[in-house]
Order: structure tokens, then C-alpha cells, then sequence
């Protein structure tokens, strides 16, 4: 490919750069989504309370750990602190 003739083509160069930026949303998207599942892992929750931050961080892949991370992480650690 000749690069000379890429970036003269500006609808490719913006293609390329909506792709690159695509990308770069899916990885983070992935990274939130693994770093969910380590941290409801590690946390002081119950089995059953486990199980279900587990299936709504599967069933909503973007919008469960955003809330896990938001609500229920601070809420487990309360609850361990309660006891």
C-alpha cells in the first residue's frame, strides 16, 4: 500500500481513524467489563448476592459493571463493615 496516496485520501485517513477509535472503545469497554467480574470476585459479597452482580454484569455487558462500580461495590463494602 502506498502510503503517499493514503494520506492524501482524506475519507480513507477518517476511516481509518473512526476504526482506530472504535477499537480503542471496544478495548475499554472489555477492560471495564473484565475488571467487574475480578472485583465482584474479590469482594465481601454473599454467594447468592455474587451470582447476581455476575448476571446483570453478563446480561448489560457495558451498563452492569458501570453499575457495579457505581452502586454495588460501595454497597458491599458498607455491608461488610455493618457486620
Amino acid at each position: 500500500m502506498d502510503l503517499g496516496r493514503l494520506f492524501s485520501n482524506p475519507e480513507q485517513l477518517f476511516a481509518m481513524g473512526g476504526l482506530g477509535l472504535l477499537a480503542l472503545v471496544m478495548f475499554g469497554a472489555l477492560a471495564l467489563f473484565i475488571c467487574a467480574l475480578v472485583s465482584i470476585l474479590c469482594s465481601p459479597l454473599g454467594f447468592g448476592m455474587t451470582i447476581v452482580w455476575i448476571g446483570i454484569t453478563f446480561a448489560a455487558p457495558f451498563l452492569g459493571p458501570v453499575a457495579w462500580f457505581l452502586i454495588g461495590r460501595g454497597d458491599a463494602y458498607r455491608r461488610r463493615e455493618a457486620y
